[in-house]
């Protein structure tokens, strides 16, 4: 009716949460991120329900019954002499699905369970390294001069050593003595170890981006005219700077979660990750390593894990840019 009022426009996120549902392959993506994340969760129902064996106790003495027989889960290898012994494979039933590992363990069951520790260490570390990336990114920005110049030195230095060859180095120290930081002592074994070295590592990588934006935001005329009026700086970060960012970090998220998934999975298999008895996909492979002439799967199945879920996070990323570029569009026609 022409006398109704006409309703507003959608906002800036609407619509870029609006263009994301109609990008086919980011919501493919998502849904395979959210599959696999529930899959994880649910392993202790898994173990428990379905495969009826315990994922950190060694079975190499055990059987399974297979189409009413017992069959042993060391099996001799398939030698002319025999000799040695290899896990069972894939029995494509409940018990042992993909097979056991060199201790006879259910490989499903620690696939799961390894999955919770991968995805939850390279969540964190995305998380840690954007907040520490943030952080540097803003003050170095927004204040210029000698403390500008300090961070980007800072930054520049640790850009100039290698990723793995930093995290391993950080890694080794932290490993054999734990990490002090004040008066809070973290143990050798801890997840909060791998995420904060991971976090460290990839933070220069996150706060350029951010850096450059804040320096563009800086010049502004909102910003000059906030200045003007002597509103505090800290509150020009909060309410001007701040927001203008969280497109930059949004988009950042799902590329630092993948790299922290291939170095939390690369420490790992080194032994300088995840630390026994727990378990990530990085140290089943390192169990696979050995079996990968006989029990391939043991090292293809977390391999194949890590494909798709970086697979995905690609994807996931490259659909937020896309609609946050239609959100910054519809932001500038506004």
């Amino acid at each position: 009716m022409a006398g109704m009022a006409s309703s507003p426009p959608p906002g800036p996120w609407r619509q870029a949460i609006r263009a994301l549902g109609r990008n086919r392959s980011a919501m493919i993506a998502l849904a395979t991120l959210l599959l696999v994340t529930l899959a994880c969760l649910l392993a202790p129902l898994y173990a428990r329900d379905v495969a009826r064996t315990d994922p950190f106790v060694s079975n190499v003495a055990g059987s399974v019954m297979l189409d009413g027989r017992e069959v042993d889960i060391m099996q001799p290898n398939d030698n002319p002499l025999h000799l040695g012994l290899s896990p069972i494979g894939p029995t494509w039933r409940a018990s042992y699905l993909l097979g056991a590992d060199s201790q006879g363990r259910d490989l499903a069951s620690r696939l799961l369970y390894g999955g919770r520790n991968s995805l939850l260490i390279s969540s964190c570390a995305a998380v840690l390294c954007l907040v520490l990336a943030a952080t540097t990114g803003i003050i170095a920005g927004f204040s210029g001069g000698i403390v500008d110049a300090v961070l980007s030195r800072m930054m520049d230095i640790m850009w100039a050593v290698p990723v793995y060859l930093f995290a391993i180095s950080l890694s080794i120290v932290t490993v054999s003595h734990g990490l002090v930081l004040g008066p809070f002592v973290v143990r050798a074994d801890s997840l909060f170890i791998p995420v904060f070295i991971i976090a460290l590592v990839y933070m220069p990588y996150a706060a350029r981006p951010i850096r450059g934006r804040v320096m563009a935001l800086r010049g502004a005329e909102f910003v000059t005219a906030a200045r003007c009026l002597g509103v505090p700086r800290w509150r020009i970060v909060l309410r001007d700077i701040l927001p203008n960012v969280t497109t930059t970090l949004v988009m950042l998220g799902p590329l630092l979660m993948a790299l922290s998934l291939l170095a939390e999975s690369a420490l790992s298999f080194l032994s300088l990750g995840v630390q026994a008895p727990a378990a990530s996909w990085g140290t089943i492979i390192q169990d696979g390593e050995g079996l990968i002439y006989t029990r391939p799967m043991v090292a293809v199945a977390p391999g194949l894990a890590i494909v798709v879920v970086v697979l995905a996070l690609n994807i996931l990323g490259d659909g937020l840019r896309d609609a946050l570029d239609v959100r910054d569009a519809g932001r500038r026609s506004s």
